[in-house]
């Protein structure tokens, strides 16, 4: 595309403004209006991504691009228009004439800017905020450098929707050339490096922490290390910005605080309370201050030097492993940026998680914000329920994770994520490799990259008995962390032995190797996939070096980086890695090895993401009935597969398999696990399914009331799985013509819903549809129309125009309009969608 510097017939390529990890930002002409734009081109979708995966790209870009560009407020950069061309994504947006608060930092050689300049940015950010999140939009990466002040003094946020686009995708590196990394830790909230819920109070921290740098020249935890940094955000009380810079108002110096709490329920209700509090704390800026030159901004303005912003006396001790790591470049920075080390997850990967042009253009985004884990019950992941089916979207069995064979559980026991209980059952013999400690090693095809010690010379002289008995006690207390849910201290623990082991041993031996797994192991525990990934890539590699691809400590270290992968989304990277694995697994192992069924079971997972919904289900079977052989028909691990079995087979239609099998499970896992443990209840739940989608609707509400009952009891009458049962409730009263109940309580749903998850969270929209279901039924027809509107308005905002959720909402529309008798406007609404989905899948 940059040969022919013409998109579209339309949109000429001027000169290159911007160079990132996603992509590059372009000056570009618009030959159809005559006007000078900016074009931000992703990177390419290369033939390496099979067509579901590109298919699931392109509808993400869709849907963030319409988010973007249904923006319209004076304080957002507009978005004018979006495609693809030649296999490049683009954005064209407005082209703007100014500086963003990162080089106006960096004009004013890093002092603060002036009191009313800062309060009058406050300002305009804090209503652009309000208004976004009004519309149920976050921004999730708002810093200085996405913050731009024009010519004319007003002040505009960039890149609305790009961090989330980035994240989905699988871009790990920057968005744009001014050498920002995406996801740079001082502008984290708390609970985005924790892996918490994101809601709009995370873009107020952000914002605390820019306005705490643009008032006393450095954000409020500058430390050159980012682990320290992010502890920082979670533990640390920043120091209050009047005692950097006294002249601070304030009022001023509350809100900036009041932002930075660590508790979201601390900090402002939203934008509009901050905008009303900022109002005033400073007299109103004199006209013609906004024209000033930035060089202009430090006429009469007393300032500290930089110096005195440094780490305070005091500070508590951090933690060991937050030591040796570096920050990478805030968006203040004064110097050059550093070229930054090859991403070891390339490797595995290829190019397309590294800078688009050429390599080690600048620096790589350490710490992204996390995935979020669905509210899902042990051995369970939420699924987004589909809008026209009422019953759909429930709890879905994740992949398993093999743990730690040296100490976290006896050998060959295994674990399956976010708790699927292995109590009470007996670990499977499993011979103990050559090694005690298990990791796994990328594809041995590819370079496997070196550690940053691996050049070093052996140690002088060898360590002592004393010293390899204090680290392996050492290891064995943080796997008994680990094992006791501490995975913070886990991965401490682990990251310190991992410098001592290196230093004595090497990085490449193997008790380094194996603590190093561990760092990965409590990274990924913690809802830190990225960082895992880059730990067990690394992991894997030196295995591949020291042991050889076909160890089994190579081989697990690889399925590990495979299920990280997939909790990152990157399901068809983690198919292929599991089917190598599983390959390797059955020649040196054989088929009925319990880790070559662990790896079955998790390649059957990830087929069904992808939607190849035949072949997961028959490799589920095949494990299942393998596990029922060699473990026993009750046992955890056997009764996980049999559940993904069940799920396979009724997206499949086939129904009534599905429910014996759902049945079954619930039984076997009642007798394993007891009656009241999420799994058990998950299995019940799923066999109410099958019940109503088999027309039996009144065993369904029996089933129902009483899962209500104990869900209630066992998790709370808010929890999602309480209200999913609740909502499946709901649907069979309907179902049984039992319309008043049905909408009473799809109504009492829906209200606990918007409250807990929000009023636009699919689950949400799912419940208001069903209040329409209910009222249309009931023949108030004008009411459902209004209610229909409202899901289908959501649905455009967040999904798209064109989404299958969005065209399904439309189509309820045209219904009630013709049972108004306005069959005009039905048919014409009919049109419209027949005409989006015929565009959408031409695209396709």
């Amino acid at each position: 595309m940059a040969e022919t510097r013409l998109i579209q017939g339309r949109y000429q390529l001027l000169d290159r403004i911007g160079r990132g990890g996603m992509g590059e930002v372009w000056r570009a002409r618009d030959e159809s209006l005559g006007r000078h734009v900016a074009v931000k081109c992703l990177k390419p979708l290369g033939p390496q991504h099979e067509p579901s995966y590109l298919r699931v790209l392109r509808e993400r870009f869709r849907r963030e691009a319409r988010v973007a560009a249904s923006l319209q407020h004076r304080g957002i950069t507009v978005v004018h228009d979006f495609g693809e061309s030649d296999g490049v994504l683009y954005l064209v947006m407005e082209l703007l004439d100014g500086r963003n608060l990162s080089q106006l930092l960096e004009d004013n050689k890093q002092h603060p800017l002036p009191v009313p300049e800062v309060v009058e940015i406050a300002e305009q950010v804090g209503a652009a905020l309000a208004y976004t999140h009004r519309q149920g939009i976050v921004h999730r990466d708002l810093k200085p450098a996405n913050i731009m002040r024009l010519t004319d003094g007003t002040v505009k946020i960039c890149d609305f929707g790009i961090a989330r686009l980035g994240h989905d995708i699988g871009f790990t590196a920057r968005l744009t050339g001014t050498g920002i990394a995406m996801g740079t830790p001082h502008y984290m909230s708390p609970e985005q490096i924790g892996a918490g819920s994101v809601d709009h109070r995370s873009d107020l921290y952000s914002l605390g922490c820019v306005l705490y740098e643009i008032a006393t020249g450095a954000p409020p935890f500058d430390m050159d290390d980012a682990w320290a940094v992010l502890v920082g955000h979670r533990d640390t009380a920043p120091r209050p910005p009047r005692e950097l810079r006294p002249e601070l108002p304030e009022e001023f110096e509350r809100v900036v605080l009041d932002l930075l709490a660590k508790d979201p329920d601390d900090r402002p209700d939203d934008a509009t309370e901050l905008v009303r509090r900022v109002t005033g704390t400073w007299p109103r800026r004199e006209a013609g201050l906004a024209a000033r030159s930035p060089m202009s901004l430090s006429d009469g303005v007393p300032r500290p030097p930089r110096e005195t912003v440094s780490r305070p006396d005091g500070q508590p001790r951090l933690p060991a492993w937050a030591r040796h790591m570096t920050t990478g470049s805030k968006a203040a920075g004064t110097g050059p940026v550093p070229a930054a080390p090859p991403d070891p997850a390339a490797s595995l990967t290829g190019s397309w998680t590294t800078p688009w042009g050429r390599h080690g253009d600048g620096p790589l985004a350490p710490f992204e914000p996390p995935v979020p884990v669905g509210p899902a019950g042990p051995g369970t992941a939420a699924r987004t329920p589909a809008p026209g089916g009422a019953d759909t979207g429930r709890p879905r069995t994740v992949p398993e994770r093999r743990t730690a064979v040296s100490a976290r559980t006896a050998p060959g026991a295994t674990a399956v994520r976010h708790g699927a209980s292995l109590a009470g059952a007996p670990p499977a013999p499993v011979p103990r490799p050559s090694v005690p400690h298990p990791a796994h090693a990328v594809d041995p095809r590819r370079p496997a990259p070196r550690t940053a010690g691996a050049e070093r010379p052996p140690p002088a002289a060898p360590p002592s008995p004393e010293q390899l008995a204090d680290l392996a006690a050492r290891h064995s207390g943080g796997l008994r962390l680990g094992r006791a849910g501490r995975w913070a201290e886990a991965g401490e623990a682990h990251r310190a032995v991992v410098a001592e082991r290196e230093r004595l041993l090497g990085p490449d031996h193997p008790d380094t190797l194996a603590s190093r797994y561990e760092v990965a192991f409590s990274l990924s525990r913690l809802g830190r996939p990225e960082e895992a990934l880059r730990e067990f890539v690394r992991t894997a590699a030196a295995r591949s070096r020291v042991l050889g691809a076909d160890h089994p400590d190579t081989l697990a270290a690889r399925q590990e980086t495979a299920y990280v992968l997939g909790q990152l989304g990157r399901h068809f990277e983690a198919r292929e890695v599991y089917a190598d694995v599983l390959a390797a697994r059955e020649r040196i192992m054989g088929p009925d090895h319990p880790d070559t069924l662990r790896c079955g079971h998790n390649l059957a997972f990830s087929l069904s993401r992808l939607g190849r919904l035949e072949d997961s289900y028959r490799m589920a079977r095949d494990v299942a009935a393998a596990r029922a052989r060699v473990l026993g028909p009750d046992h955890p691990d056997t009764l996980v597969t049999r559940y993904e079995v069940a799920y396979a087979l009724g997206q499949l239609e086939r129904w009534e398999e599905a429910l014996r099998t759902y049945r079954e499970v619930a039984a076997s896992r009642a007798r394993v696990l007891g009656a009241d443990h999420p799994d058990t209840l998950a299995a019940r739940y799923e066999a109410g399914i099958c019940l109503g989608r088999l027309g039996r609707s009144a065993e369904a509400l029996e089933l129902y009331r009483t899962l209500i009952e104990d869900r209630t009891r066992v998790q709370g009458p808010a929890h999602p799985d309480t209200l999913r049962a609740r909502h499946g409730l709901g649907v069979n009263l309907g179902r049984l013509g039992r319309w008043e109940e049905a909408l009473a309580e799809a109504r009492d749903v829906c209200a606990i819903r918007a409250r807990v998850l929000g009023a636009d969270h699919p689950d949400t929209l799912v419940s208001r549809r069903e209040v329409a279901v209910g009222l249309g039924w009931l023949g108030r027809w004008t009411d459902a129309l209004a209610v229909y509107r409202d899901v289908a308005q959501a649905r455009q905002r967040v999904l798209g125009a064109d989404h299958p959720d969005a065209l399904a909402s439309r189509n309820d529309e045209a219904h009630c309009l013709e049972q108004l008798g306005r069959t005009a406007e039905a048919a014409e609404l009919y049109r419209q969608v027949a005409a989006l989905r015929q565009t959408r899948n031409a695209r396709r």
